[in-house]
Formats: C-alpha cells, sequence, structure tokens
C-alpha cells in the first residue's frame, strides 16, 4: 500500500487519480487549492489538504507531504498567463522536489507535456514559455535525489478511458484521455521497479499495466 500526495488532486487528472488510489486501498492526501473543493475530495477517498501551491513555503510543503512516500505533481495553470504558468508549472514543481526530499519522501512522479505538443501550428507566446517552463520542470527534478519518473503524455481528452495506452521511451505523438493519464499514473505508482524514466503516452492498444511493465528498464 502506498501513501501518495498528490500536488494538483481536485484537477481533472489528478481528481480522477485520487479515486482511482482510494478504490486500490492506497493512502492519499489530496492537496487543493480552494475550500470548495474538500468535501468532493473526501468523497473520492481523499484525505483533502488545503494549500495553494503559489502561496506555499519550502517549509510549509514539506510538513504537508511528512509521511508520503510518493509525490505525485499534476498541478498545472492550465494555458494561463506566462506568470500563472511560471508560479505553478514551474516555482510551484521546485518548491515541490525541495520539499520532498526535505520531508524524506522516496519517489517523485511529475505529469509533464509531450514535446511535440503544437509542432506545425501556430504556437501564441503563452504556449511557448509553457512548453519551455515544462521542459525546465522536467530538468529540475530529473537533477535531484528523488527517485523520479517523469510522464509526459500527449494531448488531453475528456473522453472515456479505454484501459489501453502506448507507452515508451520515445513514440509518435498524439491523443490521449484523461483517464488513461490517471490508469498510467496509478501503474507506475505500483510499480517500483520504474525509475528514473521519462515516458511518453497516447492512445494505442497495449492495456496499461502491461504496457508499463513493458518500459525499457
Amino acid at each position: 500500500m502506498a501513501n501518495v500526495f498528490i500536488v494538483g488532486a481536485a484537477g481533472k487528472v489528478g481528481s480522477r487519480l485520487v479515486k482511482r488510489l482510494s478504490d486500490n486501498d492506497h493512502q492519499v492526501t489530496a492537496m487543493h487549492r480552494k475550500p470548495e473543493q474538500s468535501d468532493s475530495l473526501t468523497g473520492l477517498g481523499g484525505k483533502p489538504c488545503l494549500l495553494s501551491i503559489t502561496d506555499a513555503s519550502v517549509d510549509s510543503l514539506a510538513t504537508a507531504m511528512e509521511g508520503a512516500d510518493t509525490v505525485v505533481f499534476s498541478a498545472g495553470a492550465g494555458g494561463a498567463s506566462v506568470e500563472l504558468t511560471n508560479a505553478v508549472d514551474g516555482e510551484g514543481l521546485e518548491k515541490s522536489v525541495d520539499a520532498a526530499q526535505a520531508a524524506g519522501v522516496k519517489r517523485f512522479i511529475l505529469v509533464s507535456a509531450f514535446p511535440d505538443a503544437g509542432r506545425g501550428k501556430h504556437i501564441s507566446e503563452t504556449f511557448e514559455n509553457y512548453m519551455r517552463v515544462k521542459r525546465l520542470a522536467d530538468v529540475y527534478l530529473a537533477q535531484s535525489k528523488l527517485d523520479w519518473v517523469i510522464l509526459r503524455p500527449g494531448t488531453l481528452t475528456l473522453e472515456e478511458g479505454t484501459g489501453k495506452v502506448n507507452a515508451g521511451l520515445a513514440i509518435k505523438y498524439g491523443d490521449i484521455s484523461r483517464d488513461d493519464v490517471a490508469e498510467t499514473l496509478l501503474a507506475i505508482i505500483e510499480n517500483e521497479g520504474i525509475s528514473r524514466k521519462i515516458i511518453e503516452l497516447t492512445e494505442g492498444e497495449t492495456p496499461v499495466r502491461e504496457a508499463i511493465a513493458s518500459v525499457p528498464a
């Protein structure tokens, strides 16, 4: 049984992961920034933790993470302003990594971005900054002493998950449902043999757990 702390638990991926972790008998602390999100996260089986990633200090995050063996960072500014993206996806990730190390957390899983996102299209300044920040966040985590995994899903959809994906160290770009991203995160959490890997993820034909088990060591 894992003890998981989720940063961004009220998001579309995070909330799906809270439910899956709880349904599989894992303990999950669900960090969220709005008081009104508490009841829904409790209903999904999580233990709510009211804390804003933009306002929290490393010390306050570390205190909240105490006792967790895994942190999942799925927070994101969702294509908002450059300033908010920098604060959440950039500085927020860095604070979370530092806090996890201070709290003695062993494993850190980051939901990042597929590097081919937006290729061949007109890219706004905001999106270009988003991709830059995501890349730097990957670098920051990869240079830490944590046992990390970086998951890079393709374009996220709200389609119902199929439970089948394409996962690998380098794959062709495509879409992926948020359901299947959450299912993949659960599979990674339950497979401790996956360590210090960057995994790209799209919809596919392979059952999630089989796909994750097949990622090269």
